[in-house]
C-alpha cells in the first residue's frame, strides 16, 4: 500500500482547516500487522514507511512512484527498528536489528525483506528513503556507534538525548541525515526554540508516547503557525519553509530524518520567539 502526497504551497496552508492540514502532513497506521505501508510524498521526494513482519518475512515493495523496477535502483533507505528484536535482509545478507538500531542501505542494494524474532513481540521497522546518485556502503549502526550529544535542561522542560546515526562522520549517505531524540522524564519540548531549514525537508515519528498521551507538533511559518495533534508512533512531513517542534502532554522519543541539498546538521535558520505568532 502506498500514500501519494502532494507539495501544498504555504499560501494555502495557511487556510487548512484541521482535516485538511492532517490529510496533507500527518502519517497515521504506519505499523499494521503483516503489512508494509509506505507514503510517497513530493517534498523531496521522501518516501517514508513501516514494515511491521509478524511469522512470515515482508518484502519492501517497489511501488510504481519511484518510478524503477527496483526499490533501491535510485534510493538510498534509513531503517530503524522502534519494535521488537527484528532482522532486515539486504540483497542476501542478514542484519539483526534490536529496538532502537539502525540500518543504512545504499543504492543498488538488491531486494530488501522484512522478519520479526517473534510474531508476539513484532519488529517494527521505521522506513525512510530518499532519492540517490551514488552507491554508498550499506552499515548498521548501533545506539553506542550513534554520536551522542545532551541538551537542554530542566528550566526550559527539554532535557534529551540526540543519537545521530546516518550523519558526516557516523555512515555515510548521498543526502539522507537520520537519528532519534529521546527527552528525559519531565521533559516535554522538542526544536524550541526553533527554526526552519529551507535547504532540506524533515519527517518526525513521535514513538515510546504512553497511550493516554499525545504530542502537539508545531508547524506553519514562523508569523503563521498551526498544530497537528499526534498520537503514538505517528509520523509528520515538514516542508522546508514549515518551522518544527513539539510538546507533549508526557515525555517521549522521536526520530528525525532529512534530505535535501545538504547534510550539515547545523544549517538551520533560528526562528526568533518573539517572531512567533
Amino acid at each position: 500500500m502506498i500514500d501519494i502526497r502532494q507539495v501544498p504551497h504555504p499560501d494555502a496552508v495557511r487556510r487548512f482547516d484541521t482535516a485538511e492540514l492532517r490529510r496533507h502532513f500527518l502519517i497515521e497506521r504506519l505499523f499494521v500487522a503483516n503489512e508494509v505501508r509506505l507514503t510517497y510524498s513530493h517534498i523531496d521526494r521522501l518516501v517514508v514507511g513501516g514494515a511491521c513482519p509478524g511469522s512470515e518475512p515482508l518484502v519492501l515493495p517497489t511501488p510504481k512512484a519511484v518510478g524503477t523496477d527496483a526499490f533501491l535502483k535510485r534510493r538510498e533507505l534509513g531503517i530503524l527498528n522502534v519494535g521488537g528484536a527484528g532482522t532486515v535482509n539486504v540483497g542476501g545478507t542478514r542484519y539483526d536489528l534490536d529496538r532502537r538500531e539502525c540500518l543504512y542501505v545504499g543504492m543498488g542494494s538488491g531486494e530488501v525483506s522484512f522478519e520479526s524474532a517473534s510474531p508476539d513481540a513484532p519488529a517494527k521497522f521505521y522506513l525512510v528513503s530518499t532519492p540517490a546518485h551514488r552507491a554508498c556502503p550499506t552499515r548498521k549502526i548501533g545506539q553506542a556507534d550513534a554520536n551522542r550529544l545532551e541538551l537542554g535542561s530542566p528550566e526550559t522542560a527539554n532535557v534529551r538525548t540526540i543519537r545521530q546515526y546516518i550523519i558526516p562522520g557516523i555512515c555515510e549517505s548521498c543526502q539522507l541525515v537520520l537519528g532519534f531524540t529521546e527527552l528525559k522524564s519531565g521533559s516535554i519540548w522538542n526544536t524550541m526554540p526553533t527554526h526552519t531549514h529551507d535547504r532540506r525537508s524533515e519527517v518526525y515519528l513521535y514513538f515510546d508516547l504512553p497511550e493516554d498521551a499525545r504530542v502537539v507538533h508545531l508547524m506553519g511559518e514562523p508569523a503563521e503557525t498551526r498544530h497537528i495533534v499526534m498520537s503514538n508512533e505517528e509520523a509528520v512531513l515538514s516542508p522546508g519553509w514549515s518551522i518544527h517542534s513539539g510538546v507533549g502532554t508526557k515525555s517521549y522519543s522521536f526520530v528525525w530524518a532529512m534530505g535535501g541539498d545538504n547534510q550539515d546538521y547545523t544549517d538551520m535558520d533560528a526562528v526568533a520567539m518573539g517572531d512567533l505568532r
